[in-house]
């Protein structure tokens, strides 16, 4: 299945700390530069055509001015203006529109100019993550291709301080492959040929890949998984295991789940069409799940992984499962199925369960889970859970300092629980009103995460956001991967 695998993210990067000189100038396509508002005129006279630059920044203070160089190469140029105080999705906000311009050209400089001690290489360090995403090119099926143009190479000048290249590349790789698998239609990527694919990823990076098939799931008395896979055409649904282990090791073991739905029709209870219409993105959180464990592996970071991806369709027919039947999960817990669109807490609550026997130092989960995340947040943050109170504000912080912002929800057992009180089972799937369903859905799922294991659910209500998010300028964002890679390196307060 490597044919369906993105093609490799080839960008060169080189800096130096020299100035942008004419000679230099003239080998480049396109110049994105980064100013700070308030630019002192001593500071335009050093940019390349500094007159035409300030007088273009001046119709426009604080939008993208383009336009192309009187020099022999008519190099374009595309210059954005930083506020003091901007955030950080602010900031990549800002090197998605500049670089929009230059998304289609080879050879691209970058100057980020006039900013003091620290800020060029948060300015730098925005540009270059846009230039990275801006050049992962998404699936095409077009019967006749277009032309591969894209950014090949980027050169940063006056460099007086890099950020973090080797990280933002590995980002960058993670969130191709999140948004490269996510964008595939549902004919190629249906359960049996995710599952091969990912065993072939596996066989790539050097990771061990164990496929728990359904008639292993059923001698593990994984109901809830079954129970949606039962309707599917083939037998070819199962939950993927993988793991990381690089030679050097230290700390608790990391494990990352992710929901895999590859098409979801809403089973039994049918979805309308325009609900339906992009249910092959229902397995966007175990592409993150997967985009984050890549990234971890291209920066060789030194802990142990575990990765577990739930992997089916949802689909319609005689052998369906319904509302109102009885399904017990591997852990031994019964769910009064509620409604058959509710698939993925069912997917995930023998993943969880399965996942927690080998007592992961921190687990986080990865789900295209719920509209109700979406009607209460927009597609501009997703929202977040946490088994441990004193975790909020800090993903918070991680959020805002990654430029993917989350917001965490109560997940208060005295009151929620009571809702998802059955009379025939020990819960509810969900409730019937769809009334704080995202909340209700990460109780479900907590009654799968024993206690003493640190969890983190993440329901990807920013998983697609028309326009592109961020630094991302495709529709379908990755949402997840910069986020995960910023909590590792963070970490989470134990008290």
């Amino acid at each position: 299945m490597t044919e369906l695998l993105p093609p490799k993210l080839s960008m060169t990067i080189r800096h130096t700390g020299n100035k942008l000189s004419r000679a230099e100038l003239d080998k480049l396509d396109h110049l994105l530069i980064l100013v700070p508002k308030g630019l002192a005129a001593t500071s335009w006279s050093q940019l390349p055509s500094h007159e035409l630059l300030k007088k273009l920044s001046r119709r426009d203070p604080d939008g993208v001015i383009s336009g192309r160089f009187a020099n022999a190469a008519a190099t374009g140029f595309s210059l954005g203006v930083i506020s003091p105080g901007a955030s950080v999705f602010e900031k990549l906000t800002l090197a998605r529109q500049v670089t929009a311009a230059a998304s289609r050209e080879s050879t691209v400089g970058v100057l980020a100019h006039g900013f003091g001690a620290g800020d060029q290489a948060t300015a730098l360090d925005a540009l270059v993550s846009a230039a990275l995403a801006s050049a992962a090119r998404m699936p095409s099926l077009k019967s006749t291709p277009k032309r591969d143009r894209r950014i090949r190479s980027l050169r940063l000048f006056a460099v007086a301080e890099l950020p973090d290249l080797k990280r933002r590349q590995a980002e960058a790789e993670g969130n191709y492959l999140a948004r490269w698998l996510t964008t595939l239609p549902p004919n190629q990527l249906d359960s049996g040929n995710y599952c091969g694919l990912v065993e072939a990823l596996a066989k790539r990076e050097g990771w061990s890949y164990k496929l728990l098939g359904q008639k292993e799931l059923e001698k593990k008395g994984a109901g809830a998984f079954l129970a949606v896979a039962q309707a599917n055409p083939g037998r070819d649904a199962g939950i993927v295991h993988l793991k990381y282990r690089p030679k050097k090791t230290g700390g608790e073991l990391l494990t990352l789940v992710g929901k895999g739905i590859c098409f979801d029709t809403g089973g039994t209870n049918l979805k309308p069409h325009d609900s339906m219409l992009d249910m092959h993105e229902d397995m966007g959180g175990s592409a993150v799940a997967l985009g984050c464990l890549l990234a971890i592996s291209r920066l060789g970071l030194p802990r142990r992984v575990d990765c577990w991806l739930a992997i089916s369709e949802n689909m319609i027919g005689n052998q369906a499962y319904k509302p109102q039947d009885v399904i017990t999960a591997c852990n031994g817990v019964t769910i009064q199925v509620i409604h058959t669109d509710a698939e993925g807490r069912m997917a995930l609550a023998d993943t969880l369960a399965l996942a927690a026997r080998d007592k992961p130092g921190l687990m986080i989960d990865y789900a295209t889970l719920t509209g109700s995340c979406i009607r209460g947040l927009t597609t501009r943050l997703s929202a977040i859970f946490a088994n441990r109170d004193h975790w909020r504000e800090p993903l918070i912080q991680i959020g805002r300092a990654s430029g993917e912002r989350v917001w965490p929800f109560p997940l208060d057992e005295k009151d929620f629980d009571q809702t998802l009180d059955s009379p025939i089972a020990d819960i509810k799937q969900c409730t019937t009103d769809g009334m704080g369903d995202h909340i209700y859905a990460a109780r479900f799922l907590r009654r799968f995460v024993p206690d003493s294991i640190p969890w983190l659910h993440i329901d990807l209500g920013a998983s697609s956001h028309k326009g592109g998010l961020a630094h991302i300028p495709t529709q379908i964002t990755g949402f997840g991967v910069r986020f995960t890679l910023e909590l590792l390196d963070a970490g989470l307060p134990d008290k």
